[in-house]
């Protein structure tokens, strides 16, 4: 089971974009949920997070400049990504963490992943 990303693409140097991602079911709510990027032959690294409660932390490289927000109530989580540069380029993934875990078929999930959505940034 995978989440799917939305808002990716191609956007010019200094551009906006939002990304938004949704964890699908119902009668559960998701205790925290990230955004990760991996740019090519980098490691996946942690962008941005934010809590239940709406606290939020970020990565020095975005701060300022991303912002993570949520709709609770939708299992939704979205990165308003402002004044982009090149070195932001990379695939970008969903992050949920179910807490206790739901169970979808016969498995417990304790945490989801994106598939991932790319973001290049033109110079």
């Amino acid at each position: 089971v995978q989440l799917v990303e939305s808002g990716g693409g191609l956007v010019q140097n200094g551009g906006s974009r939002k990304l938004s991602c949704t964890v699908p079911g119902s009668g559960f709510s998701v205790p925290a949920m990230a955004w990760y990027r991996q740019a090519p032959g980098n490691k996946r690294d942690l962008l941005a997070r934010i809590s239940s409660d709406g606290s939020t932390t970020y990565a020095e490289s975005v701060k300022g400049r991303f912002t993570i927000s949520s709709d609770n109530a939708e299992k939704t989580v979205f990165l308003q990504m402002n004044s982009l540069k090149p070195e932001d380029t990379g695939t970008y993934y969903c992050y949920a963490n179910l807490g206790p875990g739901i169970v979808i078929g016969t498995t417990r999930y304790y945490e989801l992943w994106g598939v991932g959505t790319v973001v290049t940034v033109s110079s």
